[in-house]
């Protein structure tokens, strides 16, 4: 129903900052949930950031709070997952994801629609 396109990864330094993009097709963007996940090598996919429907509401995993932003335009039909003071621990490979709720959701579970995927490496 919904098409999640995700960009905006590489490499930086520690300390650094990048800013990740998510860019939704079909459907209708303001009916979803969303949130960003990452996933380091024999791991298992990880939630980091969460915003609801409506953009009023956001949730964060305790490893990236204050460093963190999860924001949503709904009149672009895409979100965003702003990352200051980036650490060495943060590199992962980064989803997003989408469901039709309103409210924010932790677990991968809860998610239906995933985009496939960037690399952020944060080099020490």
């Amino acid at each position: 129903q919904v098409q999640l396109v995700e960009s905006g990864g590489g490499l930086v330094q520690a300390g650094g900052s990048l800013r990740l993009s998510c860019a939704a097709s079909g459907g209708t963007f303001s009916s979803y949930a969303l949130g960003w996940f990452r996933q380091a090598p024999g791991k298992e996919r990880d939630f980091v950031a969460a915003i609801s429907s409506r953009g009023e509401s956001t949730d964060y995993a305790d490893s990236v709070k204050g460093r963190f932003t999860i924001s949503r335009d709904n009149a672009k039909n895409t979100f965003y997952l702003q990352m200051n003071s980036l650490k060495p621990e943060d590199t992962a490979v980064y989803y997003c994801a989408a469901v039709i709720r309103i409210t924010f959701a932790r677990a991968v579970n809860s998610y239906n629609y995933w985009g496939q995927g960037t690399q952020v490496t944060v080099s020490s």
